[in-house]
């Protein structure tokens, strides 16, 4: 699996012209799967997210994590993560994972991450939605599970 994390002062995804999700301060996250991954990835990966020391402490540091500020997320399906831009002009996603399985494990992080008491507002599966948000900092990371 692999997570664009953003941080963000406030965000949202808007499907068909009706908001799916929004946040305040927190993380917008862009979510691919690929196809040997599984829960435990899944588990490593939410784990990593909510535990990430990227917010600023009294002292401008970054030494925070979401938990620590009570952070939101806005997480997004995003198969375009695994698109292949090595060869010719069209990007190549055969290591994107199928659907099905995409969606499984996508719902499963956005599960391992409210079990971490985390509020999780997400897209739609498969939809093509549009993003907004205001980057903070900005601060971009992108983790991977393997």
């Amino acid at each position: 699996m692999k997570v664009v994390v953003q941080r963000s002062k406030a965000a949202k995804v808007t499907v068909d012209g009706e908001i799916t999700g929004k946040i305040t301060n927190g993380f917008v996250l862009l979510v691919g799967v690929t196809h040997d991954d599984q829960e435990e990835d899944a588990a490593y990966l939410a784990d990593k997210v909510v535990n990430l020391r990227v917010f600023e402490d009294t002292e401008g540091k970054m030494n925070l994590s979401l938990l620590d500020v009570g952070g939101e997320i806005l997480s997004v399906s995003q198969f375009t993560l695994y698109g292949d831009c090595r060869k010719g002009r069209r990007p190549n996603f055969m290591a994107a994972a199928r659907p099905d399985q995409a969606a499984r494990l996508y719902e499963a992080f956005n599960g391992l991450l409210r079990e971490k008491g985390v509020h999780v507002e997400t897209g739609i599966f498969g939809a093509m939605m549009d993003v907004e948000l205001i980057n903070d900092g900005p601060v971009t990371l992108i983790l991977e599970s393997k």
